[in-house]
Parts: C-alpha cells; structure tokens; sequence
C-alpha cells in the first residue's frame, strides 16, 4: 500500500507562484512514475504532468508548458509540482498519483494510488 500526502496549496495572485509538493510512503517509491493532475469545480480531472521514476522522462499538458515543472526526489520519497506564472484558470484541486508499473503517462485510469488533493487558488 503507497499513501501520497500532497502539500503547499493555497491562494495566489495571478503572475505569482507555488510548489507542490506530494510524500509518499513504502519503500518502493524509486520505481514508480509519479503525475500530477487537477480538477477544476464541474469538471473532469485532466493531466497536468508526469515524471519517471530516475527523473529524466517529463511530461506537460500543454497549456502549463513553460510555466510548471515536475521533479523527484527519491531520497526523500518526494516529488514536487514548481508552479510559476499562475493564471485564474489553473484554480483546481491538484492530486499527485503513482503508477506503480513505472510508465509516465496522461491517463488517470493507469494510475494506481492517488493522495488527497491540495487546493491551487490563483485570483486575477
């Protein structure tokens, strides 16, 4: 069993910025990919990005291309979502997920352990 504990949500103003970060638990973390996805109120959970399990494998969703970057920190069973120039439209609750066969990838329905979400607020 993994347990993911996503942190550092909150409200923002537009331009400004916030890092995620998600803990997980288990041993094993090394091996997983690892993504981050978001649900706005009323709509389907999408792709925001996904990473690797060494961390040299990254993924975007393009409309935060540029703006968001994904890294990991096996050691410290972390992976992180850096979020710079926030826009009103990224305002979502953000989840990080495991796949624990190891495949980055944008389907939520591969992902096998999810955390709870952290709200992302970003006001114009």
């Amino acid at each position: 069993q993994v347990q993911l504990v996503e942190s550092g949500g909150g409200l923002v103003q537009a331009g400004g910025s916030l890092r995620l970060s998600c803990a997980a638990s288990g041993r094993t973390f090394s091996s997983y990919a690892m993504g981050w996805f978001r649900q706005a109120p009323g709509k389907e959970r999408e792709f925001v990005a996904a990473i690797n399990w060494s961390g040299d494998k990254l993924y975007y969703t393009d409309s935060v291309k540029g703006r968001f970057t994904i890294s990991r920190d096996n050691a410290k069973n972390t992976v992180y979502l850096q979020m710079n120039s926030l826009k009103p439209e990224d305002t979502a609750v953000y989840y990080c997920a495991a796949d624990v066969a190891g495949i980055p990838n944008n389907n939520r329905y591969e992902y096998d352990y999810w955390g709870q979400g952290t709200q992302v607020t970003v006001s114009s």
